[in-house]
Parts: C-alpha cells; sequence; structure tokens
C-alpha cells in the first residue's frame, strides 16, 4: 500500500508539471486564454485514455512491473517538456506525459488484491490519496524551477521517477491472490463494457475525479485570471486545495465501508452543486473564496473515494482491472474538458461565470443518477 502510493503520488506529480507553469508559458510564449487551456488540458487527455490498457495490462504482468514501466517511460516526456521552448514542442511532449497519468489504473488492481472486499473502499481511498501528487506540483515546481530553471528541475523529476521504478521492482510484490489474466485484452475489454457498473462508475467518476483533476490543473490559471495572484502564489493555493482532496478520498473510502458508496456520493455531489454555486459569486479574498475551494475539493474528494468502493461492491474481482482502466479513463476525459471549456468562456466572457453554472447542472444530474441507480445498494 505504502509503495504503491508512493509510486502513484510521484507519477501524478509528473503528469502536473505544466499546470503549475501555465502562467509563465503564456507569457513568454504569448498564448490566448484558449492555447493556455489545451497546453494544460493535453496531458490529461492521454492520462485518461492510456489508462484503458494500463488496467488491461496490469491484469496480464501485475501493478509491480507495471508501476515500474510506467516510471521508466514517463522519463522521456519528463525531460523533454523540460527542454521545450516552443508551443508546438510542448503540445507533442505534454501529449506523451500523459503516461504518468495512467498509473491510477494500475494501482486499484494491485491494492486492491491485498484486501478483503470489506475493506475494499478503505484500500482504495487511502491509494487514492496519492492524487496528492498534483499538490506536491502546485507547490514545488515553481519552487524549483525559480530556484534551478525549468530544464534542471525537469532533470530532477526524471531521476526521481527512476528511483521510484527502482523501487518498485525491488520493493513490491503482487499479492498472492493476483493471478494473471490470460484471456486475451480486447474481448476482456468488451465483456467488461457489458457490465452496466462499467458505464455508471465512469460518469460518475468523470464527475468526481474529473472534477478534482480539472481545478489541480487549471486552477493556478484561474487563480491568476481571477484574484491577479503570483505563480507561486496560485501554487500554493492550489496546493492547499488538492491536499483536501486528497484528504478526503480516504474518508470517502472509509465511510463508504461503513455508511455505503451510495450515501457518500449523494453528499459529495450535493456539496458540489452548492460550492458550484458559490463560486458562481466569486467571493472575495481571502477567508470567503479559499474556503469555497477547500470545501469544493472536499466534496470531490468523497466523491472519488466513494466511487471505487462503488466498483468494489459491484464488480467481480477478475474483472475490476479492466473496468478500473475504463472507469478511470471516463475519470481523466472528466478533467479534459473542463479547463477547454474555463478558457473558452474566460476568453469569451472575461469572467468563469458560465463555466461554475455548468458544473453546478453536472453535478446535479450526477446526484440524481446516483439515487436513482444505486439507491438500493448497501
Amino acid at each position: 500500500m505504502v509503495l504503491a502510493t508512493t509510486a502513484f503520488a510521484i507519477t501524478f506529480w509528473a503528469w502536473n508539471l505544466i499546470g503549475p507553469l501555465a502562467g509563465s508559458y503564456t507569457r513568454r510564449l504569448g498564448l490566448s486564454p484558449t492555447q493556455t487551456s489545451l497546453l494544460i488540458a493535453i496531458p490529461v487527455l492521454v492520462g485518461a485514455l492510456g489508462r484503458i490498457p494500463a488496467g488491461m495490462l496490469t491484469d496480464r504482468f501485475g501493478g509491480r512491473r507495471m508501476f515500474a514501466i510506467a516510471c521508466f517511460v514517463s522519463i522521456v516526456p519528463v525531460v523533454f517538456v523540460g527542454w521545450s521552448d516552443s508551443y508546438g514542442w510542448l503540445l507533442f511532449w505534454g501529449f506523451l506525459l500523459g503516461i504518468p497519468g495512467t498509473t491510477f489504473a494500475i494501482g486499484i488492481p494491485f491494492v486492491n488484491a491485498w484486501y478483503d472486499p470489506a475493506r475494499r473502499g478503505f484500500a482504495t481511498g487511502v491509494f487514492g490519496a496519492g492524487m496528492g501528487g498534483t499538490a506536491l506540483s502546485a507547490f514545488f515546481t515553481p519552487r524549483l524551477v525559480e530556484a534551478f530553471g525549468r530544464p534542471a528541475t525537469h532533470l530532477l523529476m526524471a531521476a526521481v521517477l527512476a528511483l521510484t521504478g527502482l523501487l518498485m521492482l525491488g520493493a513490491s510484490r503482487d499479492s498472492p491472490r493476483w493471478s494473471p489474466a490470460t484471456a486475451p485484452a480486447l474481448p476482456r475489454m468488451r465483456d467488461a463494457l457489458k457490465v452496466k457498473a462499467t458505464w455508471q462508475c465512469s460518469f460518475l467518476y468523470a464527475v468526481a475525479f474529473g472534477g478534482f483533476v480539472a481545478f489541480s490543473t487549471y486552477l493556478p490559471t484561474l487563480l491568476e485570471n481571477v484574484y491577479r495572484f503570483a505563480q507561486t502564489d496560485a501554487g500554493v493555493r492550489t496546493a492547499g486545495f488538492s491536499i483536501a482532496a486528497v484528504l478526503s478520498r480516504p474518508l470517502g473510502g472509509t465511510l463508504s465501508d461503513r455508511l455505503g458508496a451510495v450515501r457518500v456520493l449523494l453528499t459529495s455531489f450535493a456539496g458540489v452543486v452548492v460550492m458550484a454555486l458559490v463560486l458562481m459569486l466569486r467571493p472575495p479574498l481571502e477567508v470567503p473564496a479559499g474556503l469555497s475551494f477547500v470545501l469544493m475539493a472536499f466534496f470531490l474528494g468523497l466523491g472519488t473515494g466513494g466511487v471505487f468502493a462503488l466498483v468494489a461492491k459491484v464488480v467481480e474481482p477478475s474483472k475490476v482491472g479492466t473496468v478500473t482502466g475504463l472507469v478511470g479513463a471516463a475519470g481523466g476525459l472528466g478533467g479534459y474538458f473542463p479547463p477547454l471549456v474555463m478558457g473558452v468562456v474566460y476568453a469569451a466572457t472575461g469572467a468563469y461565470t458560465i463555466g461554475y453554472v455548468l458544473l453546478a447542472i453536472t453535478a446535479a444530474a450526477a446526484l440524481a443518477y446516483t439515487w436513482r441507480a444505486f439507491r438500493n445498494i448497501h
């Protein structure tokens, strides 16, 4: 659990290297709000879609080897993003920077296999706290760049990835309960797609985790645009947002084991609706705005913990890896589109009001669907 969570946090830091520096890229390259949003969102897209093959390969080869492979392969885009000085090359290497974002689909089946079904909400919630790698990136990446420069910062991240990959190979092992899936991958994916719960949980995770990813990657830009923070100050506040979600995710998993995942999800989505409407009003600094963003993160974190507790209840263990890949991909895709929408909305109106209204409507739809589809699940 500790090793998997650590590897997840490190790879998520690598996945989010562009977002905290988006303001400097915008100023240096003269980017429009839409171009900045695309640059932020492109690693999210690949990190989302890549979770599908990552989940299937984990069923086949095990989490230990797949974590190591993901760390080693991620070194290449991490280094070249740090050396890129044009928008085109940043988009290209940023596209490949999505690779470290696939590790969520590796870790869930890896961790699940070590725990009994009654404890899997707790297990996936604790593992999911590794998404705090986005908080580490938001806080440390701008400071490291200021101190050592962008290329050196990315080389340091590459070295950490290499050490993490070696650690997973040398110190971790797959659960004795795990056995390699021998069936061909595509039929397994087709079987997973036939499971109704795959589609249901994909929608819910697209809202919960997608909302977290969208805020954690785009929030530095939003804070700079709306509240005129410097890049490092925006990074500190984004780190606070991510930490709140990180702490509430294992809470969501634990409460799901005790009270039921459905109750946790209903609370999560209701909270997101309320906080989206509050943020739409552009609360003033420092406490009203800060508290509003922290509460938004708290409710999104609860939801991310609740969804995979629900997956553990409604999906048979042999399909968890493949289903996790599909649900994780949906979550990542849920985080891909909001930054693009926010960029377009801000470019057109000079405010983010419409974006918050769309978030409130989406969360309300997730709330209603959760109640309708899962109210009999305990």
